[in-house]
């Protein structure tokens, strides 16, 4: 039996077929169906079949705007209807009306059906979808009082990041496995599977409170022991950053413990500023303390320590534009770090 192509055929429903998803003419369910409400989650086909409807308020228009037979999608919400257990449309002369049923769930399946549509979009050439979001990654430090200040112009252009912290390592592998677009890293990755730009240079500076820094008095590369005894406030308990300082600049071993530990560098620094002690820290992030008065540089070696952060990026991965932008506005700011 065959099934006339105009809205007329959407008085009754469609008998005689079993189509995907759809009831076959003595009411059983043929795959992708259910011949009674509940037993298991709702098929996304038959949702989105739904939708197309109640948007359209048409079974062919529905039909037309996804690119199957009009007798598919009234066998899909036949079939929908049937699992609900509910009425979902009212058949007209023309077209459908949905009843209070159906209005209640486009509502709630509408913006999840559609940010899977975007999606799936993006694999298909000549696509307009909507952009996806930037993904940096690096220390937290650096990022928020270099990077991100740098980059808030790109807002306003529609560039969409997301940002996340951590330890180089982890965020370099993070990058190898598609995870970030864009790391800065204070390691330089090995292998040709990354590739990295120097972006900046940190130098190192030992600083503390003006009281601190009048108990402790002058220091020369020769004698660092009026350091001895003075509370080390520091990034991680095996002290990182302060042991290479003492290796680099003063050519002898470090042995301590912290009296203060905090994992991120900014409250390293709000500790020493209020007088727990004696620390290392980029000058990035101490300058405005030293111009102020906050913190005293201890020591000023004529050849202090410095590490040089990364950008990062897979090699040979397919240009975006605003990852392209983010690169481009990263280098152009460090030239002034």
């Amino acid at each position: 039996m065959s099934s006339r192509k105009s809205d007329e055929s959407e008085t009754a429903p469609v008998r005689g077929e079993s189509e995907p998803g759809g009831l076959s003419s003595d009411g059983s369910s043929s795959p992708g169906g259910s011949s009674s409400p509940g037993g298991g989650p709702l098929d996304l086909g038959l949702l989105r079949t739904f939708l197309a409807v109640h948007r359209a308020r048409s079974l062919t228009g529905a039909a037309r705007d996804l690119g199957i037979s009009q007798p598919t999608v009234s066998a899909q919400v036949q079939a929908l209807e049937t699992r609900m257990g509910r009425r979902l449309f009212e058949r007209l002369p023309r077209g459908v009306a949905p009843t209070s049923v159906a209005d209640s769930l486009a509502g709630e399946i509408a913006a999840p059906l559609d940010a899977l549509a975007a999606v799936a979009e993006r694999g298909r050439p000549g696509a307009e979808v909507a952009p996806e979001p930037v993904h940096l990654a690096g220390p937290a430090e650096l990022l928020s009082v270099l990077a991100l200040p740098a980059l808030a112009p790109l807002t306003a252009d529609g560039v969409l990041l997301r940002v996340t912290t951590g330890l180089a390592d982890d965020l370099l592998e993070g990058l190898q496995a598609g995870r970030f677009d864009v790391v800065l890293s204070a390691v330089r990755p090995r292998g040709r599977a990354l590739s990295a730009v120097p972006l900046t240079d940190e130098e190192f500076v030992l600083v503390a409170a003006p009281e601190w820094a009048r108990r402790i008095g002058p220091l020369t590369i020769r004698d660092p022991g009026p350091l001895r005894d003075v509370p080390l406030v520091a990034y991680a308990e095996d002290l990182p950053i302060l042991r290479r300082y003492w290796r680099h600049v003063f050519r002898t071993r470090l042995t301590a413990r912290p009296a203060v530990v905090v994992p991120d560098l900014r409250g390293v620094r709000s500790s020493v500023v209020a007088g727990s002690g004696v620390t290392v820290l980029p000058r990035y992030l101490c300058e405005r303390e030293l111009e102020e008065g906050a913190l005293v540089a201890l020591f000023s070696p004529e050849d202090p320590p410095i590490n040089t952060s990364f950008l990062v990026q897979r090699a040979g991965g397919v240009p975006r534009a605003h990852v392209t932008a983010v690169r481009e506005c990263l280098l152009g700011a460090a030239r002034g770090w």
